[in-house]
């Protein structure tokens, strides 16, 4: 009877000391497994965005959708490409041009939009002749020439129904004295475009000479219409981080309209 206790008290020492011992392996088996999905993980246009230092700069959503874009389109020149973020009001710097190969922030500027597409704030957006309205999404750059408004840039809208009558309707990217720091001193706001994103008249040249011929202009807006619309996003983003700025944007958008597409 002795030897049967002594020998149930053995196994059972024995039983707990091996699972002791397995424990460690077992640890470091999960740490390895949670490093090799991390790495499965990166995101490859969050690593470019921290590489050219834009997050104080330009919103991380605005630059994630028009490389979303940029990633399907395949744009002739693809060094170059341009976001124009009408979440912001005209009064501040909204037009982006970033060189990805040189990794950097080319221009950063202000610019006009539709005089029937809102006040200081760019809410309402149409594809539609007459409108007077700017139009959101994907656009690559095309020919330049000399017209009414100096020297321009014509764009071509890539996405149907939403933007692909620009060239029709004559958008495109022109100087504008009534784009300027003078004009937001005395009227609170810049002057507004018949649809085009008008630019300062100093700036007309070195910005339309960095992005024609074929690169990529993406006009973002928390525009729920387009998002449901364009082929070009996706319509979640994962992971995304809470931005205040953005709240707080959204909240004063309300107070002059809710942003809308026709």
């Amino acid at each position: 009877m002795n030897k049967l206790l002594l020998f149930s008290l053995w196994a059972i020492a024995t039983s707990a000391l091996s699972v002791n011992l397995d424990q460690p392996t077992t640890v470091k088996e999960t740490k390895k497994e949670n490093i090799s999905k991390t790495e499965v993980t990166k995101d490859p246009i969050r690593e470019l965005y921290n590489e050219m230092k834009l997050s104080n700069v330009l919103k991380f959503e605005a630059f994630e959708q028009a490389m979303q874009g940029y990633n399907q389109i395949h744009p002739k020149n693809q060094d170059i490409i341009t976001v124009i973020d009408f979440t912001l009001p005209s009064t501040e710097k909204r037009m982006f041009v970033l060189d990805l190969k040189a990794k950097k922030l080319l221009f950063h500027n202000i610019v006009s939009h539709g005089r029937n597409s809102g006040e200081k704030y760019a809410t309402s957006f149409s594809n539609k002749h007459g409108s007077f309205q700017s139009s959101l999404g994907f656009y690559l750059t095309q020919e330049t020439y000399n017209g009414g408004n100096g020297f321009s840039l014509r764009l071509n809208g890539l996405e149907k129904g939403i933007n692909d009558q620009a060239r029709p309707r004559a958008i495109v990217i022109h100087g504008a004295d009534y784009c300027s720091t003078d004009v937001i001193k005395s009227t609170g706001r810049l002057g507004r475009s018949y649809g085009c994103p008008a630019l300062p008249r100093e700036l007309t040249k070195p910005i339309i000479n960095s992005i024609k011929g074929g690169t990529l202009l993406y006009i973002y807006s928390q525009n729920k219409e387009y998002i449901a619309s364009s082929k070009m996003i996706k319509k979640i983003t994962p992971n995304q981080p809470e931005n205040t700025m953005i709240a707080a944007q959204q909240e004063e958008e309300t107070s002059h309209g809710k942003a809308i597409m026709n």
